[in-house]
């Protein structure tokens, strides 16, 4: 009856793109990208990648801390003195990592020892910290889940494109399956780290020229 009097009935979806949850959310995930947006977190961009797997196994590691302890630290930010804040972050973010750390050496060992200290390492990582302090200490959980989501998710798909490049160039597989004949010799260079350098810098420039020309 509504369509026939000419109104407009907005659908579900459409009021999905609307809502500020989503808005947070492709912040974290494409405006602010902590990878190209907010150049952090390229410790793990440049160490990790050389394989998908193992690029696969770092994204979701840090999706889920980041997402758990963004989520705690906004439940409990009314409790936790202002002087004591940055110390309260570390406690909770390297229960999660050990925590983390440890179900990885369990489930996949092999690739935990891939990753070697980089899992551990993300105690420290810029993006985990940075959401917390600017982010999830100011704001309700639902924002802050769709902060975190978006920034860890931001964060894997940076990670997958530059190991799904490094792999391939370099290895001529992808996640350990080969696709490129053995007779065609892949480049070597970014199967080793100073081809992570070639490899990002060169995302970080494609990336920022697409954002570029769809901001004009």
């Amino acid at each position: 009856m509504k369509e026939a009097a000419g109104l407009k009935v907005p659908q579900k979806g459409y009021r999905l793109f609307k809502t500020k949850n989503w808005t947070v959310f492709v912040e974290g995930l494409w405006h602010n990208n902590p990878i190209f947006g907010m150049i952090l977190g390229l410790c793990s961009a440049l160490a990790v990648t050389n394989l998908m797997a193992n690029a696969l196994v770092m994204s979701l590691a840090v999706i889920v801390i980041l997402v758990v302890n963004s989520t705690i630290i906004s439940i409990l930010k009314s409790v936790i003195p202002e002087r004591v804040r940055m110390i309260a972050y570390m406690l909770i973010v390297s229960t999660l990592v050990i925590t983390v750390d440890l179900m990885l050496k369990i489930f996949v060992p092999d690739i935990s020892r891939a990753l070697g200290p980089y899992v551990a390492l993300i105690i420290t990582n810029c993006i985990i910290m940075g959401r917390a302090e600017a982010f999830a200490i100011n704001n309700p959980v639902g924002l802050t889940v769709s902060d975190a989501l978006g920034a860890g998710m931001g964060y894997g798909f940076s990670l997958m494109t530059i190991a799904f490049f490094r792999e391939l160039t370099g290895f001529g597989s992808l996640f350990g399956f080969r696709v490129i004949p053995e007779s065609m010799t892949p480049a070597a260079l970014f199967s080793i780290p100073p081809g992570a350098f070639f490899a990002l810098g060169t995302f970080i420039l494609i990336i920022n020229a697409i954002r570029r020309r769809r901001a004009q």
